[in-house]
């Protein structure tokens, strides 16, 4: 056999292992990776719409696209990410490609590169939605799939998250979003008797477990520590961090000292 057909072959089984790898651990991954064979239409190989959606709508939700990317793009200072946007319409649609069948959304980053930002357009599809789950892919890319997925804690890749994400808290100024985390914290917490500690949720399973009173401390929690953070930190403490994590940093040195609650820095921060 001529010696170019065998690595031919041995490059062609490699991928068919590979791929069927994939589908049985990932299932989402690989429908995601193949979305372009799907019946999902795109115009732009970066938007693809559901076979339910009507053509009419694509232009409006498009538009919505395009704020949330000027949301995180203004947040960091320069968007880098580039992640393929996949609206879905029925919940079956939503599961295949997210695996789940809760939530508006959800993000897939991959160690190759490909990210995708898997929308629920049945949940109510707008710009904080898609600006939170870009928010993932956007840190993802920043410092790297491998650094992001060992090294970052799951309270701030969702609290990070949040910043972009105005569901729950609208104000936008440091002073106030931190402000305004701390008042639903305390509504969440039961003004801090059900306290969540920033290590008992690090991970994912451990930030989503439980029901939605959970759920929603940890959302919280989240929150009120990150923009606390970002409020100390000021206008460049984010881009300082990712500097220093792309540097080598671990977490802990590029964030430095955690505060699982705060009441004795109100005072000072309502002054």
């Amino acid at each position: 056999m001529n010696p170019l057909r065998k690595v031919i072959q041995f490059l062609l089984t490699g991928l068919m292992i590979l791929a069927g790898s994939l589908f049985f651990l990932y299932p989402q991954i690989f429908y995601c990776e193949f979305i372009a064979f799907s019946n999902f239409k795109s115009s732009d190989k970066k938007v693809y719409f559901s076979p339910d959606i009507n053509r009419k709508q694509y232009k409006t939700l498009k538009s919505t696209i395009a704020l949330a990317e000027a949301r995180v793009d203004s947040f960091y200072q320069g968007k880098i990410s580039n992640p393929k946007i996949i609206i879905c319409q029925t919940p079956q649609q939503y599961q295949k490609y997210c695996s789940s069948t809760e939530g508006a959304g959800c993000s897939i980053g991959t160690p190759w590169g490909s990210s995708y930002v898997i929308l629920n357009a049945q949940q109510g599809m707008n710009i904080d939605v898609i600006a939170h789950e870009m928010g993932h892919i956007e840190l993802l890319k920043q410092i790297g799939w491998w650094k992001t997925t060992t090294d970052i804690p799951q309270w701030f890749n969702e609290g990070l998250a949040l910043m972009l994400d105005r569901r729950f808290v609208g104000e936008i100024s440091p002073r106030d979003r931190y402000r305004a985390y701390r008042y639903e914290w305390r509504y969440y917490t039961r003004n801090g008797r059900d306290l969540l500690l920033l290590k008992d949720i690090s991970t994912m399973r451990e930030f989503f477990s439980g029901g939605q009173k959970h759920v929603m401390s940890a959302y919280m929690t989240a929150g009120m520590e990150v923009s606390y953070w970002l409020l100390l930190r000021r206008e460049a403490g984010l881009q300082r961090f990712i500097a220093e994590m792309r540097n080598g940093a671990p977490f802990e040195e590029a964030y430095g000292p955690m505060r699982p609650h705060h009441f004795k820095d109100s005072k000072k921060i309502s002054e």
